[in-house]
């Protein structure tokens, strides 16, 4: 009976394990993220924590980390210091460094997803070249904050919590790249800084965000319609040095000089932010003409902030002079797009098309 009763114990104990140990195993899986920190606001110190006065890329990513509670309830994470510096300091090399460190990290099976701290003031413009560029399927977030993290009511840890919850997110996969601020997600192709200073600074004029993410919870409402990431056609890789192109800001009564000079410092393209539908001030059309022949390709974007520029305005240069019109992407982002589209033609044709696909 004692033997029975033994044999009846053992089968009971395995088919315990069989069921709820893998299932447990299961449960304590965390997908791998990996933070990319490159300094910004988020990293920021001020010398009280109620002034506006701070240095940005004071604060390391390990410490950073330690200031936001539950995230290893979200992900296992692990973090890399790509360099600690304030956003309007971002240069090409950390670009494409940047670039690299992604395509590294997105071919391992392991790792599910990408967050990159950065601070605002060119986190839109680093977006969009991650977008063109990198080749990956997986999830990569910017995030940011627009306060300090000594300061009052920081906003950092909030959005580092959500970015990571966005990157590990299945429904955030083929996406492409994400800006994540103020509990909202926005794709990089359409997401601007608005504002200096406020909290709620990040928007997507021509098309809103993608979703919106609250103490972790993710929710999209629709995708990017144009190609990015693994459809893109730009790569960057053994690349050093991108294209310089340069943005001329349309105003009244503007003068030519500065596209004269551009054109003799040898710029290969400049992108031209026209007034209303990217308009160009008539004392610029003879000069724009001009970097034309040198072989400059120009593109029209406008200084609106929202809206389209299309092919063949009134002035008609674009199918007469092969100016090229940028759609709805603001100057900064037409720009990006002109530097990796110069490194593979400066066919207008091409380029413009280009422009109607990314």
């Amino acid at each position: 009976m004692n033997k029975r009763y033994s044999r009846f114990l053992k089968i009971v104990f395995v088919w315990i394990l069989f069921f709820t140990f893998p299932l447990t195993a299961l449960a304590q899986v965390l997908p791998e993220i990996v933070i990319l920190a490159t300094g910004g606001t988020i990293a920021g110190t001020a010398p009280s924590s109620g002034t506006a006065v701070y240095e940005s890329g004071q604060v390391k990513v390990a410490d950073l980390l330690k200031s936001v509670p539950g995230l290893d309830k979200l992900a296992d994470i692990s973090s890399r210091q790509i360099c600690n510096i304030d956003s309007s300091n971002i240069t090409e090399a950390v670009w494409i460094k940047l670039a690299m460190q992604v395509n590294e990290l997105a071919a391992k099976e392991e790792v599910k997803g990408i967050v990159i701290t950065h601070g605002t003031d060119t986190m839109e413009e680093t977006a969009w070249f991650l977008h063109l560029v990198c080749k990956m399927d997986k999830p990569v977030v910017l995030t940011g904050s627009m306060r300090p993290s000594t300061s009052i009511s920081a906003d950092g840890p909030a959005n580092l919590y959500n970015a990571v919850a966005v990157a590990a997110s299945a429904k955030s996969r083929g996406k492409g790249v994400f800006v994540v601020m103020n509990d909202l997600i926005f794709g990089a192709r359409g997401v601007t800084k608005t504002d200096t200073s406020n909290l709620d600074t990040f928007k997507s004029p021509n098309s809103g965000p993608l979703g919106s993410v609250v103490f972790g919870d993710v929710h999209f409402y629709r995708s990017p319609d144009r190609l990015h990431t693994i459809n893109s056609e730009f790569v960057v890789d053994g690349t050093t040095v991108l294209p310089w192109v340069a943005i001329v800001y349309g105003y009244a009564f503007n003068r030519p000089e500065m596209i004269e000079a551009l054109v003799s410092a040898g710029v290969k393209g400049i992108v031209y932010a026209g007034t209303g539908d990217g308009m160009i001030n008539e004392a610029l059309v003879s000069a724009l003409k001009k970097a034309r022949q040198h072989g400059v390709a120009v593109v029209r974007s406008s200084r609106c902030g929202s809206g389209r520029v299309v092919f063949d305005t009134m002035q008609g240069l674009d199918s007469s002079v092969g100016f090229i019109p940028a759609d709805n992407l603001n100057p900064q982002k037409a720009r990006i797009l002109l530097m990796l589209g110069l490194m593979q033609t400066s066919d207008p044709k091409k380029l413009y098309s280009m422009f109607l696909r990314y």
